[in-house]
């Protein structure tokens, strides 16, 4: 189900050195900003909270989720070099779960980690505040790639959709209306935050952990069936 040379070629168009620099951008704000608050407000807890939350969570996870999802595929449709990809002997879901594999673990490099750096930089990890930010940003990470790289397979228009999603449904709709939160990446993974948290009046969400863990996995799953199934019909498409 893995292939290398796919994953290779996906490394290398996702870690090329413009789109580098715009993955980088935010983690390295999300740092610099902690240390800048850190040394104004001194370790406090709630701060800690709310600026991993806000900015980390909120902002920085799903913004690179959809530049590592979306860049997986969406260019190589945009401009036609998947066809050599779809030329090779190779089952069109291997593609799409080793491109998943590598937008995750690319999400989770930029995303996970300057959490985790941040966090320690706030507070020390007081009450366990760094590390539940930062298994939410990987669980957040695993979802967001294979939503964004859904859309890559759909729309030429990925990036745009993708990131009305983050900052408009997740940001702004997900914050406001309650109805719309039980529908968020952001609220599951805080689901899993809350539970790792020292402290749970830290970090809140207004959906379960049981139904969180069932609703990342599903849309995980169902998003990465989907998207194979885009695949084939496109190699079809194709080859009418």
């Amino acid at each position: 189900m893995y292939d290398p040379t796919v994953a290779r070629l996906t490394y290398r168009a996702l870690l090329g050195r413009r789109r580098a620099l715009i993955l980088g951008a935010l983690p390295l704000l999300l740092i610099v900003i902690a240390a800048v608050v850190r040394g104004l407000a001194g370790a406090d807890d709630q701060t800690a909270a709310d600026l991993l939350g806000g900015l980390g969570l909120a902002t920085m996870v799903p913004i690179i989720g959809v530049i590592a999802g979306t860049g997986a595929i969406g260019p190589e449709i945009d401009d036609g070099s998947v066809v050599y990809l779809l030329s090779k002997p190779l089952k069109r879901p291997t593609i799409i779960f080793t491109k998943l594999i590598v937008a995750i673990a690319v999400t989770m490099v930029f995303s996970a980690l300057p959490t985790l750096i941040a966090g320690l930089i706030l507070n020390g990890n007081g009450q366990q505040v760094a590390v539940a930010y930062t298994v939410a940003a990987l669980v957040a990470s695993i979802a967001y790639a294979a939503l964004f790289l859904l859309l890559g397979t759909v729309s030429r228009h990925a990036v745009v959709f993708g990131l009305v999603y983050a900052l408009v449904w997740e940001a702004l709709f997900g914050s406001l209306v309650p109805g719309a939160r039980t529908l968020s990446v952001q609220q599951w993974s805080l689901a899993v935050a809350h539970k790792v948290s020292g402290d749970q009046t830290l970090i809140t969400s207004d959906v379960g952990l049981t139904t969180a863990t069932v609703l990342l996995v599903a849309v995980t799953v169902g998003a990465t069936w989907y998207a194979g199934q885009k695949l084939r019909s496109l190699t079809l498409a194709g080859e009418e």
